[in-house]
């Protein structure tokens, strides 16, 4: 444990209690109050400041140096109509038949991956009131994502499709970057797969050319008191993921 503040913070209990707006002090606490909001004001946002976070994103390391992203900020009317368009895809085709570029997901699930899954959305829908059996209130939640849910800036992640599995890694550490660096300044963030559902519309909408691909998306803002974003993931302690090797306890 280590102290933030006069706080004293155990990084096995989980997030610190969540303030919308206010900035994190040290990387730790950056790290241990970033969550995936699901609710946002509309305080808007500024371009310098968005530019701030992406290059400080950017500091992330790649192999050799590739920085495999490519990003693309959306706001006001250009928000909004993509927002409409992929609403207008979900209503058309249904979700279930929205597919990614590629597989984020396996396509066999197991335990423990498949009761940690299940046990985020359940605890979701419990915070929100809906019930197994209300499909239709799930799918209105999960319809959220196309709305960056309700945060003024949505940001699209593509990358050239000729790079390999190690971009994705290089990506991962540019997003985290791009996370905590939003939770310095007071902002927040939803990462989001989901959105790379939509790739088809966002290409359209945003002429993506085809060597790229969509790698997901991101809602940014400052956000609202919502009751969905008290929600605390849980998460594994060190030691059931974790060998030590030749080190003494």
């Amino acid at each position: 444990m280590s102290t933030i503040g006069h706080a004293l913070i155990d990084p096995a209990a989980g997030p610190t209690p969540y303030a919308p707006g206010v900035p994190a002090r040290t990387t730790e606490e950056a790290i241990l109050s970033r969550r995936s909001l699901r609710a946002f004001s509309d305080r808007p946002v500024s371009r310098a400041l968005i530019e701030e976070l992406l290059a400080l994103a950017s500091r992330a390391p790649s192999g050799t140096n590739v920085q495999p992203w490519k990003v693309r900020v959306i706001a006001g009317e250009m928000r909004e109509r993509v927002v409409q368009a992929m609403l207008a895809q979900v209503a058309q085709s249904g979700e279930g038949e929205m597919k990614p570029p590629y597989d984020y997901y396996p396509t066999q699930w197991r335990d423990p991956y498949l009761a940690r899954r299940r046990k985020v959305g359940w605890d979701l829908y419990a915070l929100l009131g809906l019930k197994r059996e209300d499909k239709s209130g799930m799918a209105n939640q999960h319809a959220r994502n196309y709305k960056f849910f309700d945060a003024p800036i949505g940001l699209i992640f593509t990358m050239d499709r000729d790079l390999s599995t190690g971009a994705f890694l290089d990506y991962g550490m540019f997003l985290q970057n791009l996370m905590l660096a939003a939770r310095a300044k007071g902002l927040d963030t939803c990462p989001q797969a989901a959105i790379a559902n939509a790739h088809e519309v966002l290409r359209r909408e945003l002429q993506i050319p085809e060597i790229e691909q969509v790698v997901c998306g991101m809602s940014l803002g400052y956000g609202a008191s919502a009751i969905e974003n008290t929600l605390v993931t849980v998460r594994e302690p060190v030691a059931a993921f974790t060998q030590f090797l030749g080190l003494p306890e």
